[in-house]
């Protein structure tokens, strides 16, 4: 080939196209992250696949990429058995690729086989770097440390209308072997897809607005794929959630994998049925203690009963003795009493020698009480006779 004369684009296309296929291998290994998924009714799916910059998160590279109908109809089942994630936008991926140039269609790569352990890898990566930044954040065991209800029956619950979980978990409350009786209440949110995060934290919100109103958060979602929980692994839900004031139960419907809104949540019940059955037992339990305890008192009052009808009947038994020995203590003060009144009397006082004399009907206390020429009247042991002042002396006179 002459340097010097131009070629047809066909011709420089088919010249890359063999220049590759001598440089490069026949297949390799890619790893990168599917930014388009496309399923064709002929079961072929087209990709297209990129990388970032870690920093940045800037894309710096790019690829389409085709799995054939009789290829992909082996790798999907494969791959959601191993990861339980379905081929969607936002997986990482390691893909076996062979490199293809057309001269048409230019740059693509076939798909020929994919590695599962890679995407979980990534997924529990970005699960466990989320989990690390509520930690560092000090926030990740907020809803655990809030004390759970004693009696936990009015119950804001959050999922789906139409979620068949939402219905057992009602059942299974209303049916309760103890005939308890419990208030749930729907807050309405979409259990799958990219809406999930938004209407969750939109709940939430709406509950917070009367959160004296309810004891207890539960977030439901029944069966499904477990393909669609990554939607219960974000940092958003999990910071709103750990961070709320009310103690979170989860029901996610799922029991080979924990969510990280499962790692956040005060505790995680395996199904919706699950976690009416926790609320039911945690009744039962304080209904069970409240009964205890009111056998004790029962016990306890009887006892007190007891033990004072005892004290009284011993009381009424000593209490003639007790009469009788405070009646003669009583008498015996009387008698005191009584000798007291008897040496102060004015007749005893009389007959002392004593005399009291009165001038006009009133009794003479001093010598200023009498003047001379005074008629006294001095009443004396056995009667009393009259006498005239005739002189008057005072002391020291």
């Amino acid at each position: 080939m002459n340097g010097n004369e131009p070629l047809s684009l066909y011709s420089l296309n088919n010249l890359v196209r063999n220049t590759l296929a001598q440089g490069l291998p026949s297949a390799c290994w890619v790893v990168g992250e599917l930014s388009e998924v496309r399923e064709t009714q002929a079961g072929h799916c087209y990709v297209e696949l990129v990388e970032r910059d870690e920093a940045t998160q800037e894309m710096v590279a790019k690829a389409r990429g085709t799995i054939w109908a009789r290829i992909y109809s082996l790798l999907k089942p494969y791959f959601l058995e191993q990861t339980g994630e379905r081929f969607s936008v936002g997986l990482k991926v390691m893909l076996k690729v062979t490199v293809v140039f057309h001269e048409l269609y230019g740059f693509s790569l076939d798909i020929c086989d994919i590695e599962p352990a890679y995407t979980l890898g990534d997924i529990a990566r970005r699960k466990q770097a989320i989990l690390n930044r509520l930690k560092a954040e000090g926030v990740i065991d907020l809803n655990k440390e809030l004390p759970f209800p004693a009696l936990p029956q009015r119950i804001a619950v959050i999922s789906s209308s139409f979620a068949a979980g939402y219905g057992d978990f009602c059942d299974q409350l209303m049916n309760n072997p103890y005939g308890f009786v419990f208030y749930p209440h729907l807050f309405a949110a979409p259990m799958q897809g990219n809406k999930v995060e938004q209407g969750v934290i939109s709940a939430l919100d709406r509950i917070a607005e009367n959160i004296d109103s309810w004891d207890v958060v539960v977030i439901i979602r029944g069966g499904g794929a477990t393909s669609d929980l990554s939607c219960f692994d974000t940092y958003d839900l999990a910071n709103n959630c750990a961070q709320f004031p009310l103690p979170i139960i989860t029901g996610i419907g799922h029991q080979r994998d924990d969510t990280v809104l499962d790692a956040v949540a005060h505790t995680r019940a395996k199904t919706p049925t699950a976690a009416a059955e926790l609320l039911i037992h945690a009744v039962a339990a304080q209904n069970a203690m409240l009964e205890d305890v009111s056998a004790r008192l029962g016990v306890a009052a009887r006892s007190v009963l007891e033990t004072r009808r005892r004290q009284l009947a011993a009381t009424l038994q000593r209490l003639p003795v007790s009469v009788a020995l405070y009646l003669q203590r009583q008498g015996h003060r009387l008698d005191m009493w009584e000798q007291r009144a008897k040496a102060a009397s004015p007749e005893r006082i009389l007959s002392l020698g004593y005399g009291i004399m009165r001038v006009n009907g009133r009794v003479v206390r001093s010598i200023d009480d009498v003047e001379e020429g005074a008629q006294l009247v001095t009443t004396v042991a056995g009667g009393s006779f009259t006498s005239v002042v005739t002189e008057k002396n005072k002391n020291n006179e």
